[in-house]
């Protein structure tokens, strides 16, 4: 069974966003067990340099991480997959990791050690997504691309 995680570093979402999110997962085909796991942004006040919110914040994302998955980060410069490419990247990673960690991070992004830490970026779009959007794009996603190695077709494929 594949086990995939989302980890974001996020308030709570708006009604739209879950509702759609909560659907996605609910269609999973059998085999991928996916959950998301919401992780407290750091409080953005005045005085504190962005560095150390996001280092405060990638403390979180690790306590939240089992130790042994692989970890994707979501980012604005990392590599952009059509979903017919997605697919089996997502089987590739499955291969070598029993779970997978899809890390979005907060309003200034993830920490620098974090993404280091990270087998990967993924990029969602090149235009700037609003946070719950991006959860709710990764949902749908994550649900084509495991449709797709379950052998549903794909229009697009």
């Amino acid at each position: 069974m594949a086990r995939l995680l989302i980890v974001a570093v996020a308030g709570r979402l708006p009604h739209w966003a879950e509702s759609a999110c909560v659907e996605y997962l609910k269609r999973m085909p059998r085999g991928y067990e996916t959950r998301r796991i919401a992780v407290k942004p750091e409080p953005r006040s005045a005085g504190r340099q962005p560095a150390q919110l996001l280092a405060a914040e990638a403390k979180r994302v690790v306590a939240a991480l089992p130790a042994a998955a692989l970890r994707i980060a979501l980012d604005e410069r990392g590599d952009e997959l059509r979903t017919a490419q997605f697919a089996p990247r997502l089987r590739d990673w499955l291969s070598s990791s029993a779970q997978l960690a899809f890390l979005i991070g907060g309003a200034d992004g993830l920490d620098g050690a974090l993404l280091r830490s990270c087998a990967w970026r993924l990029r969602l779009s090149a235009f700037t997504l609003p946070h719950a959007l991006a959860q709710v794009l990764l949902c749908e996603q994550l649900y084509r691309a495991a449709s797709l190695l379950t052998g549903h077709p794909y229009h697009r494929a």
